[in-house]
């Protein structure tokens, strides 16, 4: 059989660890900077979240591979915006979201985050910010979402960055609820006080 010379794109996998998808395994194509997090950092992250996960409404911001907010809904969360600049990226977390026949309690955003919550007012209960290490996103995205009514009162938003990265600037009502570092990974829960 002839070879056309270019090998194929290898997949990357994500495993949902919880609850109704629980060990569905989900493909993705890799790119640059796309590092879905680890399911020991997410096991952690949703115990954290267990009491307050059930009909939250959840943001994942530059959600990569989806595998924050595919875990909330699996989890009960009753609905996720993902957002993410890749058109690839968002095009297969829609399709995951119809495999899991979840399409109705998702919709899927391409853009940069900021632009997002520039343009979207929507309040969540629940924020994810994972973005690329590396490139100062967090701060300014903090900064948005500081706003009125971006975040109910009672909320949490997760922040994960590079262990080595500063401490995030947060507004005074984000009161540090957890944190944790795994290896070369950072990562906070802040909870937001009426």
């Amino acid at each position: 059989m002839a070879r056309s010379g270019k090998s194929p794109v290898k997949q990357g996998s994500l495993r949902i660890i919880g609850a109704l998808w629980r060990g569905r395994k989900l493909t993705f194509t890799p790119a640059d900077g796309l590092r879905p997090t680890p399911d020991r950092v997410r096991e952690t992250l949703f115990n954290w979240l267990a009491p307050s996960i059930r009909g939250a409404r959840c943001l994942d911001l530059f959600a990569g591979s989806g595998a924050l907010g595919l875990e909330a809904l699996s989890r009960g969360a009753a609905y996720c915006d993902f957002v993410d600049t890749s058109a690839a990226a968002i095009r297969q977390i829609g399709l995951h979201l119809q495999t899991l026949h979840a399409g109705d309690r998702a919709r899927c955003h391409q853009g940069p985050a900021l632009t997002f919550l520039q343009d979207d007012r929507a309040c969540h209960d629940i924020v994810f910010i994972d973005p690329p290490f590396g490139k100062n996103l967090v701060d300014p995205i903090c900064e948005q979402l500081a706003g009125a009514s971006r975040v109910s009162a009672g909320g949490f938003i997760y922040i994960q960055m590079a262990a080595h990265d500063r401490a995030p600037t947060v507004p005074s009502n984000w009161r540090l609820h957890r944190e944790r570092t795994a290896g070369e990974v950072a990562y906070r829960l802040f909870a937001i006080e009426g």
